[in-house]
């Protein structure tokens, strides 16, 4: 007698106990308050309280340092269910999330030890830093630099831009120029954990020279800080170069690099969903709302929109997965991990678009949640490396592994 086929799931039983317990949190906790949040640009403490609760600080945190010790490919997807509720959330758990993965990849045993237990509860938050004023695409172009001083502490100076977190974290993982003669350039850039009181914009004492200037103002991606910061005499002692000054001197670059990749996967799965999210309210609205005598869903043009739409996050979805699975099997994931970025970050852009133009007029009215939607989108296509940036490095990669 044949035996009926297992029920098809692309999900461990964990991991479908885990993303329905953050999918309750989203409906209960962010969408009834993302709309104030983003009105007020207020910093969403309640919210953040209760994510160190459930632990979302330590997820990818080994057991022995506090974390839950998940794979990059369950983060993700937990990540993707955060952004449809509110990207602006996964913000502020992505660079914290990029901070450890460079601890745990390339951090001595003592900085693990230092840091890892305090940020797995959230205790402690991390910010990443790369951007400059007039650096933008061009990590090389760098101007910020760390020159060792008499004592063996470096003396870091310059100003860095962008920082997610920036104010509200204590630990700001910045990539300087430590060999301004290196050739290549690349090969003379450190980083370094630099320490700082959370909250603080003007840090005295040991932290003296490290300051927060106030947030930037921007068109969506509110509530959670974006900022400048200024180092100006900040003294940074020889063990908080990543990886200790023996191994990690002017091999930031690197590191940096590699933690993009699964930055990338981080934004690749904001851009899935916001754009899930965006098809929920297309569907919903599109039953909802009458035209020409019956629900414009039975309209084809409107059939057409959804279909594209969910076609599209499908396939971003799974190109998503993919470079994580890759990285968790430790393999270089840059080629996948920038494709899906690539994808998902057009498809969030392309979906929340599309959900506009069927809610119509309603759509430009801050009555309904698109509109949000709407302004928060266009940031995936800018970070972690922009569209085009995505289209260089895969087009680089491709060249590499098909040589002739």
């Amino acid at each position: 007698m044949a035996l009926a086929p297992a029920a098809y799931s692309e999900l461990t039983d964990d991991q479908k106990d885990i993303i329905a317990m953050i999918r309750q949190f989203a409906d209960e906790q962010i969408l009834p308050n993302a709309e104030h949040f983003d009105h007020e640009d207020e910093f969403p403490q309640d919210i953040v309280d209760q994510m160190k609760e459930l632990g979302l600080f330590g997820v990818t945190i080994p057991e022995e340092y506090g974390g839950m010790g998940l794979d990059l490919t369950t983060y993700v997807m937990i990540v993707e269910e955060l952004s449809r509720g509110w990207i602006s959330i996964s913000g502020i758990v992505n660079t914290h999330f990029i901070g450890s993965y460079l601890l745990m990849k390339f951090g001595t045993e003592e900085q693990r030890r230092k840091w890892l237990p305090q940020m797995a509860t959230g205790e402690l938050r991390a910010a990443f830093s790369l951007s400059e004023p007039e650096m933008g695409s061009d990590v090389q172009a760098l101007k910020a630099t760390g020159r060792k001083r008499d004592d063996g502490a470096y003396e870091i100076n310059g100003q860095k831009m962008w920082v997610t977190n920036g104010l509200r974290s204590g630990l700001v993982f910045v990539l300087v120029k430590t060999d301004p003669d290196a050739d290549p350039r690349y090969k003379g850039m450190t980083c370094f954990v630099a320490e700082k009181e959370p909250g603080v914009s003007h840090n005295t004492g040991e932290w003296a020279g490290f300051d927060v200037p106030p947030p930037l103002k921007k068109m969506g991606y509110k509530g959670v800080e974006s900022t400048e910061l200024v180092f100006d005499g900040y003294r940074c002692p020889a063990e908080n170069i990543l990886g200790g000054e023996e191994d990690g001197l002017n091999k930031g670059f690197v590191q940096m690099m590699d933690a993009l990749e699964v930055g990338r996967a981080n934004v690749a799965a904001r851009g899935v969903g916001i754009a899930q999210r965006a098809l929920e309210l297309a569907l919903r609205y599109s039953q909802e709302r009458k035209a020409f005598g019956k629900p414009i869903a039975q309209h084809q043009a409107i059939q057409f929109k959804l279909a594209d739409m969910a076609t599209q996050i499908e396939a971003a979805r799974l190109l998503t997965r993919k470079a994580a699975r890759l990285k968790d099997a430790g393999e270089s994931s840059e080629l996948e991990a920038g494709m899906a970025k690539l994808f998902a970050s057009e498809t969030g852009r392309f979906c929340v678009e599309e959900s506009f133009r069927i809610h119509g007029g309603y759509g430009y009215s801050k009555e309904y949640e698109i509109e949000r939607l709407y302004r928060d989108a266009p940031l995936l296509l800018i970070g972690e490396g922009t569209s085009e940036i995505q289209k260089m490095v895969i087009g680089k990669k491709l060249l590499q592994r098909n040589k002739i």
